[in-house]
């Protein structure tokens, strides 16, 4: 029997999902949870409470959560890279930082052309170790979700840090309020979602999908556009499927840009995150709760 927190559109989301699960509500209690990252060594998922300044950590093994980080410099996004450190986008702090294994923090980046960024938002690591971000206005707009500062570099750009030389470059300037982002199962390919509607009257709600060669895009066509409400971050399966936020749910789109499916959530999604050591369940971060469900697919592993 088909649980009621799932939506199928086109049949061929019925071989994504398990219709005899139902959709956990794990843990409560934040303002605007963000930025989960699976952490499968230790069974754990870390995310971000944006407003309340401060990184959470969710045991698997026992269900509970308890506080990661705080001050977080009002955290945002979250991952792991290569080595599984974990890194992470600050709206107050205007950076990209690593948390070490010894648990001391570097600073990746903070400055673009030698100005302060934004307020960097959603973060992935490609295969070759680089890291890509976004880096909106939504932190230094006002103080609930950093601190209101005014703008020095005069755009709202998707950036990349190099591996070896962890030199800086501008790889998308033409959107409006760059946010969620996410690799195709072989890299080829970059997901970067548009919020601009946030800040633009009829402004973009859409996802763009690009080429990835040597480090530069290109192409840059709408993948989706989203049917309620705003795409915020989203994650890939390793099919090619998109697993993505939205107002009233997860909306799932197959590699053509189809909605083939959603799972309905009682809040509005910010973000979602594979995990298990086989990523055969979807952590949701709604509003100000953390959900999950397991699926009949498997996500897409971090790099490394």
């Amino acid at each position: 029997m088909l649980q009621s927190h799932l939506d199928v559109i086109e049949d061929d989301f019925g071989k994504l999902i398990l219709g005899n699960t139902a959709l956990d509500k794990l843990w409560t209690g934040g303002r605007w949870l963000e930025g989960p990252a699976y952490f499968a060594a230790h069974r754990s998922l870390v995310f971000s409470d944006i407003p309340n300044n401060r990184m959470l950590r969710f045991d698997e093994a026992t269900e509970t959560v308890g506080v990661f980080r705080t001050p977080s410099m009002h955290a945002n996004g979250n991952t792991r890279d290569r080595e599984g450190r974990l890194v992470t986008c600050e709206h107050s702090g205007r950076r990209v930082t690593r948390t070490e294994h010894d648990g001391s923090i570097t600073i990746l980046a903070d400055r673009y052309d030698g100005k302060r960024f934004n307020s960097p938002n959603d973060v992935v690591v490609h295969a070759d170790g680089s890291i890509w971000f976004t880096d909106p206005t939504y932190g230094i707009d006002k103080d609930y979700e950093g601190g209101r500062a005014p703008e020095e570099i005069g755009g709202s750009y998707v950036y990349r840090i190099d591996p070896s030389t962890g030199a800086v470059a501008a790889v998308a300037t033409d959107f409006v309020k760059p946010n969620g982002l996410a690799f195709s199962p072989d890299y080829s390919v970059l997901y970067i979602a548009d919020t601009g509607v946030s800040h633009i009257k009829d402004g973009p709600r859409h996802i763009r999908r690009f080429s990835v060669t040597d480090g530069k895009l290109s192409g840059g066509e709408v993948f989706a556009t989203c049917t309620y409400g705003l795409f915020d971050g989203f994650r890939m399966d390793e099919q090619g499927n998109l697993w993505s936020s939205a107002g009233d749910g997860v909306h799932v789109y197959n590699p053509s840009g189809t909605l083939i499916g959603k799972i309905k959530v009682p809040e509005v999604v910010a973000n979602v995150c594979w995990g298990t050591h086989k990523r055969n369940r979807l952590y949701i971060c709604g509003t100000t709760s953390l959900y999950a469900t397991y699926v009949f697919t498997n996500g897409m592993p971090y790099p490394g």
